[in-house]
Order: structure tokens, then sequence, then C-alpha cells
């Protein structure tokens, strides 16, 4: 016969975000500086309990938007946290979600509000309980998904430079990209859309400004040859 066992305490569901940005050279992370005990003072990832009457996946979108002050933000499932002993405040089941925000557009008011900051995600503070985890797990299916999607768009602007692209991706790999190959490549896909703008902050001639082209790109997923292209190029 087959034990049939039931839990003796409840056990509280939790969601983590980690929230990853983009500034123009390096990825980001943010952070809130914990205000309460346990572990009150040190760094922490933005999450919450789920709520009884809350659909899972609404509940790190209700996170974020108290946090950011944004409600289109690309958000995917990552991992379960479970390990009896992780919080010490009682026993907590915690779900991830990867979060990409374009940094320009968080309300600054609601970060100062959370006490939250941005770090370099190569110099990290000190993390409460299994966040450190959190993070490495999340930021390898990151570099997975990059190889896949184009899911990195969402952490440029609209318009953007090949430079700014490049750099884009050479942080979230943690490795130099080869110039003249990275361009012809991504180029040659057809899912970027060259303006007549350029950005000259940097320089007097200027750069080009390009814009991701969903429908190119979405016509690119129906030819096999071009797409092996796409998840060969980095």
């Amino acid at each position: 016969m087959t034990d049939i066992s039931y839990p003796t305490k409840d056990i509280r569901l939790a969601v983590d975000c980690i929230i990853f940005g983009f500034s123009g050279s390096e990825l980001s992370l943010l952070l809130i500086h914990r205000g309460f005990e346990p572990e009150k003072g040190l760094w922490s990832l933005m999450g919450g309990f789920v709520k009884d009457d809350e659909h899972l996946d609404e509940s790190p979108r209700r996170v974020l938007k108290s946090l950011t002050g944004l409600d289109d933000i690309y958000l995917e499932q990552v991992h379960a946290f479970g390990d009896v002993g992780r919080d010490p405040g009682g026993r907590v089941v915690s779900l991830t979600y990867f979060a990409l925000i374009r940094k320009e557009t968080e309300d600054e008011v609601l970060l100062d509000e959370h006490d939250a900051r941005w770090f370099p995600i190569t110099d990290l503070p000190e993390l409460i309980f299994d966040h450190q985890e959190m993070v490495k797990s999340a930021l390898k299916q990151l570099i997975l998904k990059t190889r896949i999607q184009p899911i990195g768009f969402n952490l440029l602007p609209e318009k953007f430079t090949l430079p700014e692209l490049q750099s884009l991706y050479e942080a979230i790999y943690g490795r130099r990209l080869d110039d003249r190959n990275f361009r012809r490549r991504i180029l040659s896909l057809g899912i970027l859309e060259k303006l007549e703008e350029k950005e000259k902050s940097n320089s007097k001639k200027g750069a080009y400004l390009f814009r991701f082209d969903k429908t190119a790109y979405d016509a690119l997923r129906e030819d096999a040859a071009k797409m092996n292209v796409f998840l060969t190029l980095f």
C-alpha cells in the first residue's frame, strides 16, 4: 500500500525576481537593501509571497511593478528553490523569474522607496539566503536563451547602434566578440532595420541607428538555413 502523508506545517510559496539591466557596456542586476530581519542590512533580490487569489505568473509582475513602476517587462520562470532551512523565517519554496528591463524606463522614486540599486553582474555584494545561487541560475538561463532567441533587445533602447548591440552580447557572455564577424553575420539575418538617424555622441561622423524588426524575425524562423546562422551567431 502506498503511504500517503500530509504536511504537518504550512509551506509558503514565494517568488524572487532576478532583474537584469544594461548600461551600454555592462550587464547589471537590480537589488534592494533589506530593511527587516532576518538578514537586515544585506542586499536581496526583490520578491514576495504569492497571494491566495493570484495566478502564479501574476505574482512576479506585481512585484516588479511595485519596484519599477513598469507593466510591460520580459519575464521568464527559471527554477524552484526549496531546500529545507533556506529561509530562517520558516519553510518557504521560492520560484525564480528573470526579468529584462531598459534601465532608463524604471521609476526612480520607487527605486528610492525600496532602497534599490544597480550593481555590475561581475561585482555583486553579499546576498541573503540562497540568492547568489538564484542569480547564477538565472544568468545561465539568460545566456542559453539569447543564443536561440533575440530576447536581448529587451535590454536596449528602441533605437541602437551596432556597437551597442555587440557590447550587450559581450556583457551577457562575458567575453569579446570579433567586430567584423559579429556585424557581418547579424546584418545578414535581415532582422535589423537601418534608420537614417545617427548617434553622434561618441564621434563627429556618428554611427547609424538600427531597430529590431520583429516581423522579419518571425519570417526568419520559417527559414531553417538562416535560423541556423542565428543559432551559431554567438
